[in-house]
């Protein structure tokens, strides 16, 4: 049997097949249904104010009254009761017209149709060229998919990143004041604390989540190539301009974009993709440092009950999680840096290319999504060994190198003799080697100190000598 003769059809993609599970939340703004559900939203929504105008009771149409409250209800839930039968329907008439939005304004029609069925006497079957009235094509596009990505961000994406970034802040509390050698270069440096590194990452995350906050979500709807030219051919004495602004900001919900071709310019996409792609960065980045930490052995796994980490090392617990995420991460970034580079461009007033680009935004979304998820479960399965921790410390007492010189300095700057060439002497003393406790101590006890400061670097341990690094966990972006 061929795999392509198997129903229902097998998934190519592995966030439709192997992760959907993680990645089904998105369907509902990101799916083809999805963006058809909001094109019928946005065209029984622009029927319903242009029968309405601003109040309700204003038509901006002559010859269209205002709709009742049972007719409204109807337009919208054509919208409401789009599902599985629906979603047939209108890739049946998308077969036959080969056109993906006028298959939209058709299906409305079949709608309005059939309105006196269930509304008696009403006027919707007469008022099918308000479907679709002065639009073209991106008129409709532009706006659903705003509201699609909208939605998936605001309900999907970020309280996954909000979820990952809590879990840090929580964990960077929980382990504020637990020292840990920091590696510059990949060598000893002067020690931190874990909770302070792990801060570090939510103050980066929570500063490009105030960026999705601040996002704008652009629309606009003016026409084949954004002069309002059929609008005043049929209709001069309204005014269009506000009728479009209205529209889109206080019916939609979106911010208006005044000026555009045939298509809404995606810039605010690319800014958005933009900040989405600077977040996968540094999940990324903080999924290698976890991976690192773990080979370290700062970090344990809590090995999952049943799971194989090898095919033939018994022993072995993966950190498969942080690496599934870094690789995810990596596709997502992919994709939403092609987005943003290809979607602000198109040819003079319009050119397919979008088209095409913006049928992948769900995917970039969903590796994305994927990669919080196993980042989620990821932090969850690992916890700090400070036996480890503590080795580390005591094994590099040269790092208390840079606090000795330091010291010296400022002591010199003092005025207090025999302080000069703090670096060069303590890099003597500590470079390429390894020293102890004592070495430390006996070096410090040559030195001209004050007794108050000779006494405070003799009881310098690497654990102690962490600065504030407790205190800075609790600054915010």
């Amino acid at each position: 049997m061929k795999l392509t003769d198997i129903t229902p059809a097998i998934a190519l993609s592995p966030l439709d097949g192997r992760y959907q599970a993680q990645t089904a939340p998105l369907t509902e703004y990101l799916s083809e249904p999805a963006l058809n559900r909001e094109r019928i939203h946005v065209e029984t929504e622009w029927m319903i104010f242009l029968a309405g105008g601003k109040d309700g009771k204003s038509p901006y149409i002559p010859g269209v009254n205002p709709f009742t409250e049972a007719e409204i209800a109807y337009l919208r839930a054509i919208v409401d009761d789009f599902g599985a039968e629906s979603i047939a329907e209108l890739k049946s008439i998308e077969s036959v017209t080969h056109h993906d939005v006028k298959a939209v304004e058709y299906y409305i029609d079949r709608r309005l149709d059939s309105a006196a069925d269930t509304l008696g006497e009403t006027e919707l079957a007469r008022l099918k060229p308000l479907v679709h009235f002065a639009c073209t094509s991106e008129d409709i596009n532009n706006l659903s998919y705003a509201l699609c990505v909208k939605n998936a961000v605001l309900n999907v994406w970020r309280p996954a990143a909000e979820k990952v970034t809590d879990k840090l802040a929580a964990a960077a509390d929980k382990y504020r004041d637990m020292p840990m050698l920091a590696l510059t270069h990949g060598q000893p440096a002067t020690p931190t604390t874990l909770g302070k590194e792990l801060a570090v990452y939510v103050y980066r995350l929570r500063r490009q989540l105030k960026h999705i906050d601040a996002q704008e979500y652009l629309g606009k709807i003016n026409g084949a190539t954004g002069d309002f030219a059929a609008h005043m051919a049929a209709l001069p004495q309204v005014d269009w301009v506000d009728v479009s602004r209205t529209f889109v900001t206080e019916r939609l919900g979106l911010d208006w974009n005044p000026l555009t071709t045939q298509i809404e310019s995606h810039d605010w996409q690319a800014e958005l993709y933009g900040t989405v792609s600077h977040v996968n960065h540094i999940l990324h980045n903080l999924a290698q440092d976890i991976w690192m930490y773990i080979s370290r052995g700062v970090f344990a796994q809590i090995p999952v009950k049943g799971a194989t980490g090898s095919s033939t090392m018994p022993h072995k617990v993966n950190p498969i999680r942080f690496e599934n995420a870094e690789a995810n991460l990596e596709l997502s970034t992919a994709m939403f840096d092609t987005l943003s580079a290809t979607l602000t461009e198109t040819r003079w007033q319009r050119d397919l290319t979008d088209s095409t680009t913006q049928r992948n935004i769900g995917s970039a979304f969903g590796y994305a999504l994927l990669a919080l998820y196993n980042l989620d479960g990821g932090l969850d399965s690992i916890h700090p060994n400070e036996q480890v921790m503590a080795a580390e410390l005591d094994g590099n007492w040269e790092v208390l190198g840079e606090a000795i010189q330091t010291a010296m300095r400022a002591a010199a700057l003092a005025g207090r003799d025999g302080m000069d060439n703090p670096y060069e002497r303590v890099k003597e003393l500590m470079r390429g080697k390894r020293i102890g406790k004592k070495d430390v101590e006996d070096f410090v006890a040559t030195l001209n100190f004050d007794d108050e400061t000779s006494k405070r670097l003799a009881s310098l341990t690497p654990a102690t000598y962490r600065g504030i690094a407790d205190r800075l966990v609790d600054f915010d972006a």
